[in-house]
């Protein structure tokens, strides 16, 4: 798979020849420097962008078959996302915000989120808007809706780079568990080795190519 993108020189190849496999249920992570091409790479595998060739089969659906609206459909009924910048709703409390998901796909939302929101541990925090909450609260919330719908696939781009070092290895340590406690395939974007090693497979860029695939033992 590759994307390539019109610049003054002609075409620039932000990724090339990028191949690999995710075994279902486990944990991926996506690293290497900035600019090495990390969240492009995720933006394809989640069907947001379009690769210039190749393409990405999801539970052997090739997403690039489907037009855009389908794509957003399966990614509503198969995927979750986590984002560095928490992506919450300002205007909705934190229970409103892990409802959305479930409310839009139109099933019952309530008490799912409840307890989602009281196993992140945010149990007093319900009813309060983002504004009052922590970074690492908001984080918190943002897994509990990432997570309320059973995801099969959850994409998590740089999900503590907007925390502090003690906040940041909480949220992990939370979204591990919660991705081994529901069977979820985590795809992860880090620059972070050390949160890398965590993973079972490491897709490492360098300069829109594969440097490696490291795996754990």
């Amino acid at each position: 798979m590759g994307k390539r993108v019109a610049d003054a020189g002609g075409e620039l190849a932000i990724l090339d020849g990028i191949e690999f496999t995710v075994r279902a249920g486990s944990a991926v992570a996506i690293a290497g420097s900035s600019g090495s091409g990390k969240s492009t790479l995720l933006g394809l595998l989640a069907g947001l962008d379009v690769p210039s060739e190749g393409r990405v089969l999801l539970a052997g659906q090739d997403l690039f078959a489907l037009d855009e609206d389908a794509r957003a459909q399966l990614r509503a009924a198969r995927v979750g996302f986590v984002f560095q910048s928490f992506q919450l709703l300002p205007n909705l409390t934190a229970l409103e915000n892990v409802m959305l998901p479930l409310e839009l796909a139109g099933k019952p939302a309530a008490q799912a989120s409840r307890a989602m929101l009281e196993r992140v541990g945010l149990a007093a925090r319900l009813h309060h808007y983002p504004r009052t909450l922590s970074g690492g609260e908001q984080q918190r919330v943002s897994l509990a809706r990432a997570f309320v719908v059973q995801p099969s696939l959850l994409f998590a781009d740089e999900p503590t780079g907007s925390l502090d070092a003690a906040s940041g290895e909480k949220i992990i340590d939370l979204m591990f568990s919660m991705h081994k406690e529901q069977g979820t395939t985590l795809v992860l974007v880090t620059h972070d080795p050390q949160l890398a090693a965590r993973c079972e497979q490491q897709i490492v860029l360098s300069a829109g190519k594969l440097a490696a695939q490291p795996t754990r033992t």
